[in-house]
């Protein structure tokens, strides 16, 4: 409390020169002692064998239950202070939207009713053991992301808003410029666009390590993945396998330029489960390709070859060039329009966004071509798309509850439809994009048999009758 009130009213105190922040301070720190004091003084809980009960007894009364065979999840979580004090967080979820947390525990009392509400079986199985542990040198993959530029970008944009609470935002600015000397002003905007980057990239490495610092995978007895990592702030986040309905390998551009992807698991309850939804159900940061593979066939239990998956037709890439150079050309137009009524300059604008953008733009749209797929393997379904964001989703087929087939005009016209998998696990719709209409329909049809076989036309009936 002291360091929200410290860091949220020292900047605010400075630039509006007035003091009576402090004792506003000084009251929403006690008060936070005290509500914390309260809490904690007043909480008690207790584990039977059939339930986990939680009540809280002061001038309200609150008592909350989960019955034990419906926890799925079990977390822990201890920031810097609760490492100093031995102490830790213990989060337990049942999938939806059902979550008790106890807080702090110590740290020995944490862990050991962690895995007495995770038991399930009595003895441990030959596959259970770590499944992946870091390796420092991943650390590598972190600047290569998006997150690098929007750190950049958010430390020069927090650094004029201060400097604006002083009225002195110009000033930065001017200074900033002049220590480049007599170079010209674009020559200038470039330079510090690459001091932000530098910045940006510095930061996503320290981003990376404070997450995934200390990074481990283990299967554990009972039928669970956990996954511990964190280095100010360690994590511990469990996932039991009867949820799972199978992984997603996602391939960012840059970490596919540079050969790396990282895996997420596809189980049910996960967007309830956890606020942080995408570092909740990541398994593996990003990693070599080749130990992502190893990491989700070890998960999932079956080798999937990418190898197999089913090419989709040539229309496909048509549609691809075509939303892309739409998408490129509509600046360019709009930057012409404005150059024709307002001024010459933009009219280069234009032609230099044309240049750079078209290329791209026909880069981008044959590269997803080439990433669309689909098949089968197993007891599993693949389906594989995108470009800035490559998704290769390997999801179990008796985890799909439906099909959806989409079929727009201009689809219709080029014989190409779209096919979702319907699910309860992940984000609940993994879609094969743009596929042959018969073969798609014959795939589904297969991969997930009695879902979609009523809604089949076949023409062997028709003939019979009329023969």
């Amino acid at each position: 409390m002291a360091g929200v009130a410290v860091s949220a009213g020292t900047p605010i105190a400075i630039g509006t020169r007035s003091l009576w922040l402090l004792p506003a301070a000084v009251l929403l720190v006690g008060a936070g002692v005290l509500a914390e004091y309260l809490r904690w003084r007043y909480t008690r809980f207790r584990c039977t064998a059939e339930r986990l009960e939680t009540e809280f007894r002061f001038a309200a009364h609150t008592r909350k239950s989960l019955p034990r065979e419906r926890i799925r999840t079990v977390d822990l979580t201890a920031n810097p202070l609760h490492r100093a004090f031995g102490v830790a967080a213990l989060s337990v979820g049942t999938g939806q939207q059902e979550r008790l947390t106890l807080s702090p525990l110590a740290r020995t009392d944490a862990e050991a009713l962690r895995a007495d509400l995770l038991h399930r079986r009595p003895e441990p199985s030959t596959s259970d053991g770590p499944l992946a542990t870091l390796e420092p040198r991943w650390i590598r993959y972190a600047p290569i992301s998006f997150v690098a530029p929007t750190l950049g970008l958010t430390a020069f944009g927090a650094l004029f808003k201060v400097a604006d609470w002083f009225g002195a935002g110009g000033g930065l600015l001017t200074w900033l410029l002049d220590l480049f000397g007599d170079l010209p002003l674009t020559t200038s905007i470039l330079l510090l666009l690459v001091l932000a980057m530098v910045i940006g990239v510095a930061g996503a490495l320290g981003v990376f390590a404070e997450m995934w610092w200390h990074y481990r995978l283990d299967r554990e007895p009972g039928g669970t993945l956990r996954v511990r990592r964190g280095l100010l702030t360690t994590r511990s986040i469990t996932l039991e396998e009867r949820r799972l309905r199978g992984v997603e390998l996602v391939e960012p551009l840059g970490a596919r330029l540079a050969g790396a992807a990282r895996v997420d698991a596809i189980a049910t309850g996960m967007r309830q489960d956890h606020d942080d939804k995408t570092e909740a159900k990541t398994l593996l940061p990003a990693a070599p390709r080749a130990t992502a593979l190893d990491v989700a066939a070890r998960v999932v239990g079956e080798r999937v070859e990418e190898a197999d998956l089913v090419p989709h037709p040539p229309a496909a890439r048509g549609r691809r060039l075509r939303w892309a150079l739409l998408t490129a050309l509509v600046p360019v137009l709009v930057l012409v329009l404005l150059g024709v009524l307002l001024t010459d300059v933009l009219l280069v604008v234009a032609g230099g966004v044309a240049v750079v953008a078209l290329p791209v733009a026909i880069l981008l749209a044959l590269d997803a071509y080439r990433g669309l797929g689909h098949g089968r393997h197993g007891r599993y379904l693949i389906t594989r798309a995108g470009t800035v964001r490559r998704g290769t989703a390997v999801l179990a087929r008796d985890g799909v509850i439906g099909w959806t087939v989409k079929q727009s005009v201009f689809q219709r016209r080029r014989g190409l439809a779209t096919f979702t998998a319907t699910t309860a696990a992940g984000t609940g719709a993994y879609a094969i994009l743009d596929a042959g209409t018969g073969e798609g329909l014959e795939f589904a049809a297969a991969a997930v048999p009695g879902v979609l076989t009523p809604f089949l036309e076949t023409s062997a009936p028709a003939e019979a009758s009329r023969t």
